[in-house]
């Protein structure tokens, strides 16, 4: 059995156990969109697996850590993975275990547990094609002691961005954007995190875009 069949058969076996997610296995809720648009919380990692099936994922970060016990010292793993389907979501998350692989695991349910919905555009006034191929206007995210402002950029510019910050816009599915940042961007997590920060924000405004789409569900 492949690892998609071992996947369907899991979703096939989930019984879920949140409000949520017995909406989405009977088939009432059918879009992630839905559950965003009614701020309805996610508990669960199979209500993404269900509705945004074929997510990519990819490591940033990975790093030992140690802590003193009665026992003596403890090591384990702790690393930060980014999930994205490249067309408009993205989520963040970190785990920690005893083995590499658990890590990675727990990593993942927890980024596809804080994914969120990206609003794309084509802000930059250098640019007229009206593609959602950049961050419509400017954001700013903050985590820690790293800033991230993200500004609107012409199409062909490319992710003008550090590496960590890269990940996280393409598998958000932003392909040009300038990126300023500031404090200590080499904690790889606070840099991930305030870039993710700064995608949330997109949904923080209310744009004219918006206005028929709040006539047409009303």
């Amino acid at each position: 059995m492949s690892q998609r069949e071992a996947g369907q058969a899991d979703l096939e076996a989930w019984q879920p156990r949140t409000r949520v997610g017995r909406l989405v296995k009977e088939g009432k809720i059918k879009s992630i969109d839905e559950i965003f648009r009614r701020n309805l919380p996610i508990l669960e990692t199979e209500i993404v697996d269900y509705l945004l099936p074929g997510l990519d994922h990819e490591v940033i970060d990975v790093s030992i850590v140690q802590k003193m016990t009665d026992a003596g010292r403890i090591t384990r793993f702790r690393a930060v993975v980014v999930v994205g389907n490249k067309d408009g979501y993205v989520g963040l998350g970190k785990g920690k275990a005893g083995q590499f692989r658990f890590a990675i695991e727990k990593a993942i349910r927890n980024a596809k547990l804080n994914i969120i919905p990206v609003r794309r555009g084509c802000g930059s006034w250098e640019c007229t094609c009206g593609e959602a191929h950049s961050v419509p206007f400017t954001v700013r995210g903050k985590s820690g002691s790293v800033e991230v402002i993200l500004k609107p950029a012409p199409k062909g510019t490319g992710l003008v961005a550090g590496d960590v910050a890269k990940v996280v816009l393409r598998l958000a599915g932003i392909s040009d954007v300038w990126t300023f940042t500031k404090g200590e961007t080499r904690t790889s997590y606070n840099f991930a995190r305030a870039t993710y920060l700064a995608l949330r924000n997109t949904y923080r405004f209310v744009t004219p875009a918006d206005w028929a789409e709040a006539r047409l569900r009303l």
